[in-house]
């Protein structure tokens, strides 16, 4: 059988999650952490790099090339967004090709589907923020590690490399995905890439009890094709390589006595180590490598080499979020065994969703056997490290995980290819149908929890229609990550009123936030009209402003009137 990728088993999955991720992406105003994206992409490159010494220098990378982005393209919700759309259809497409290669083309299929069926899949494809940009880079560098590790060359090692070196650029936590990479890799080195995993995919007619409804009547033609050689378990992996491509090399004379496939026996030969097959040898053959040395000079040596770029790129970044850390951070706590309960639900951003993707999950793992190792692997050790870390450290946080997502819809397509086809994309629509309440909630909000929205938007649209020449603006609390500061200066631009208390703004700082005078009765003075912006719902929005500041507007000023809006507060100021 033809071992070339087919161009719609990738195309499906990205063209409906272009589809599923654009429709209403601009609808949900920016939410906070979007605000300080488009803070960020919005300075000059000279100002970006003194904000990645103060704070955010993890996010860095991204915020350089957002601002390339936003340079071109605007800073609308949807222009802000698109990257993170077009980088979820990439994700989708390779999903489906990691699964193709991986096992089948009908597992790569459906799992690319379901993949985009997930209302996380449209969560994160419609911010502006580094998770579907690290998805993306996830799955590419796990496909080009099993392509290099099925065909070894420089190209291909090379391709993986500079993927792991984006990946860490991109987001550092997604490098726990090497844990998964260096076990496969391990083990290809000691046993050989065809039981790591990454060795020549099954065609949809081979005998794997994932792929499909014909598997049975094919098991049983290869079980009397190779009923010959006499092992059993060199039957077994024969029969997963098998398909229409033929049985590997050392089962000549079970070619020869079923007439099956006839590959080119000089495409087995073209990157194995003494003649060998690639990683496709039975089981119980000896090792690509011989000894230490030997291993070295294989995929565990490349894999090392491999891996350099990303250390000379990533280890600054590392050492100067780690200083960092207790600001970027300081709203996350210690992890809990009960996040790990909730890491469905939070991942797959519906309950329902993610119990179902779990379970799936499960039982294709079961079904697939050794080649669940990579996939598997992929989704369990980021999981278990920044746990087990997370318990020391506050490091957990949900969406920072959001890169495993792929892998486990490969482990659940592996269990949907069991079934037929239309039954199978039956599951993959009920899951997009059971994610329907969750993908309308975030396209009304960003924020989460989603019964918790902030209205800048609105608030903006106060100010906007009563502010008067001359008015002037106060915001309480100013150093939050609420950035409510922010988030009238996007939606009002060079409409919004004089920021009086203000001495140095976000830029001069190279910070995420401004800093105000010290004596605010004295700035205050002269202003006759003050706009006060307030987090959360108030009454009397003047008695939640804290310090001197609460003070001065108490001493100084009468509250004319309040808008209440959702998560924050406007209320209008006169002398």
């Amino acid at each position: 059988m033809d071992d070339r990728p087919r161009w719609w088993v990738a195309a499906a999955p990205a063209l409906l999650t272009l589809v599923v991720t654009l429709a209403g992406i601009g609808h949900a105003q920016p939410w906070r952490d979007e605000l300080a994206t488009w803070s960020a992409a919005t300075r000059p490159v000279g100002d970006l790099i003194r904000l990645a010494g103060t704070i955010d220098a993890a996010t860095g990378p991204y915020y350089l090339a957002m601002h390339g982005w936003t340079t071109l393209a605007g800073t609308s919700p949807t222009a802000l967004r698109l990257p993170s759309a077009l980088a979820m259809a990439g994700a989708a497409a390779l999903t489906a090709r990691l699964g193709e290669r991986l096992v089948t083309a009908r597992v790569g299929l459906i799992a690319g589907l379901l993949f985009a069926a997930l209302p996380s899949t449209s969560r994160y494809g419609q911010e502006a923020r580094p998770y579907a940009l690290a998805t993306f880079l996830a799955v590419l560098a796990t496909l080009l590690l099993a392509g290099a590790l099925r065909r070894p060359t420089g190209r291909r090692w090379t391709g993986y490399a500079l993927a792991v070196a984006a990946l860490g650029l991109t987001h550092l936590i997604a490098l726990t995905l090497l844990a998964a990479h260096g076990l496969v890799v391990l083990l290809a080195a000691w046993r050989g890439p065809a039981a790591a995993g990454p060795g020549a995919p099954t065609s949809d007619a081979a005998g794997s009890g994932a792929t499909g409804d014909r598997a049975g009547n094919h098991g049983a033609s290869n079980r009397a094709t190779n009923r010959g050689a006499g092992d059993r378990r060199s039957d077994r992996a024969t029969r997963d390589r098998a398909g229409d491509r033929g049985a590997a090399r050392g089962t000549t004379g079970s070619r020869a006595a079923g007439g099956v496939g006839g590959g080119d026996p000089s495409q087995d030969q073209r990157c194995g180590e003494g003649g060998r097959a690639n990683g496709e040898r039975a089981a119980g053959e000896q090792p690509v490598s011989d000894g230490p040395a030997g291993r070295w000079r294989g995929p565990l040596g490349w894999w090392v080499v491999a891996l350099l770029p990303a250390a000379l790129l990533v280890t600054p970044l590392v050492l100067i979020a780690g200083g960092q850390r207790s600001r970027q951070l300081d709203w996350v706590h210690l992890a809990r065994p009960a996040d790990l309960t909730a890491l469905p639900s939070g991942l797959a951003q519906s309950g329902v969703v993610g119990g179902l993707l779990v379970g799936l999950a499960a039982l294709g793992a079961g079904r697939l056997g050794r080649r669940a190792l990579l996939p598997g692997a992929a989704v369990l050790l980021p999981v278990l490290l920044l746990f087990a870390a997370g318990t020391l450290v506050p490091l957990w946080v949900t969406r920072y995980l959001v890169f495993t997502v792929p892998f486990a819809c490969l482990l659940a397509g592996a269990a949907l290819a069991g079934i037929r086809l239309p039954p199978a994309l039956a599951v993959v629509a009920l899951a997009g149908v059971l994610g329907l309440p969750d993908q309308a909630a975030l396209r009304r909000t960003h924020e989460w929890p989603r019964t918790a929205p902030v209205d800048y938007r609105g608030a903006a649209r106060i100010i906007a229609e009563h502010q008067q020449p001359g008015d002037a603006i106060v915001y309480s609390p100013r150093e939050s990550w609420l950035f409510l500061d922010l988030g009238m200066a996007y939606h009002l631009g060079a409409r919004r009123p004089r920021d009086v208390l203000v001495v140095r703004d976000q830029r001069q700082r190279a910070d995420l936030w401004a800093s105000e005078c010290d004596r605010p009765a004295e700035c205050l003075t002269g202003v006759e009209r003050l706009w006060l912006v307030v987090s959360g719902r108030r009454t009397d929005p003047v008695a939640a402003v804290p310090g001197s500041k609460g003070g001065a507007l108490r001493d100084g000023f009468t509250v004319q009137q309040v808008w209440p809006r959702p998560g924050i507060t406007v209320a209008l100021l006169t002398r």
